[in-house]
């Protein structure tokens, strides 16, 4: 397994809490960040521009994908171009589709070749990231989300996915794709390995990357030791029975 230092895929920290952000931003390995209103009423987010620019100020200078939450393709745009004039190292997350299933590829298209900086996020097939490509072709660096994690959710292995994406961004040099979604550790390395660009990672995620190459037998004695410790702090006792 490789270390850390060998890996060539990026992290992006993915989240909303501004200090959990802040402390990633010290982080050598941790390249740029991604956002989403899902992760923001998580993290009690109130006013989204206030938010922005306490992030910005905190991160002028790695990437940071902020997602526009309209419904409407013609208000997506609008908010699109607002959060794009927010900082030249700002992205702007647009749905592959609005709720509708209606495409906002050439939204997509539109604020490309207008110049703003496009993350197309919730993809799942290679429909769906092609299509993308060709609305990105030509236009400003841009990255292009499919979820991995949430495509391995419904029982599919997502690398052949990845690879076929890949594959497709390759005479694209300024376009990147991001592995989102990750479920656990170990899809760090199998992004590194299939080739990915970008890979997202919550802070739980994250927090786990000190056991990164960990001695198994010593990891085992730990385990056991936490069981052990926990039994003992509950207090669990099977007296024995009485006879009959």
């Amino acid at each position: 397994m490789n270390g850390l230092n060998d890996l060539r895929v990026k992290i992006f920290a993915d989240g909303a809490d501004v200090g959990g952000m802040v402390d990633s931003y010290k982080l050598p390995y941790v390249k740029g960040f991604t956002t989403n209103p899902t992760l923001m009423r998580k993290a009690g987010v109130r006013d989204y521009r206030a938010f922005a620019q306490e992030v910005l100020a905190a991160i002028p200078d790695r990437p940071i994908s902020f997602e526009v939450f309209s419904d409407d393709l013609a208000e997506m745009e609008c908010q699109a171009r607002e959060i794009s004039a927010w900082g030249d190292n700002v992205y702007v997350k647009i749905p592959i589709t609005n709720t509708l299933g209606q495409s906002s590829i050439e939204l997509i298209a539109r604020l490309s070749r207008a110049g703003v900086k496009v993350n197309v996020t919730a993809m799942m097939t290679e429909r769906q990231v092609e299509s993308a490509i060709g609305a990105l072709a030509g236009g400003p660096p841009a990255f292009v989300s499919l979820f991995a994690g949430r495509i391995a959710d419904t029982g599919r292995d997502p690398v052949p996915i990845v690879a076929a994406a890949l594959d497709a961004l390759r005479p694209h040099p300024h376009l990147e794709l991001i592995w989102a979604s990750p479920r656990e550790l170990l899809n760090l390395f199998q992004a590194d390995e299939v080739g990915c660009h970008v890979i997202t990672m919550t802070n739980d995620l994250l927090a786990k990357l000190k056991v990164v190459g960990k001695d198994l037998d010593e990891f085992s004695l730990e385990t056991v030791k936490m069981f052990r410790d926990d039994a003992v702090k509950a207090g669990y006792v099977l007296a024995p029975r009485a006879s009959v």
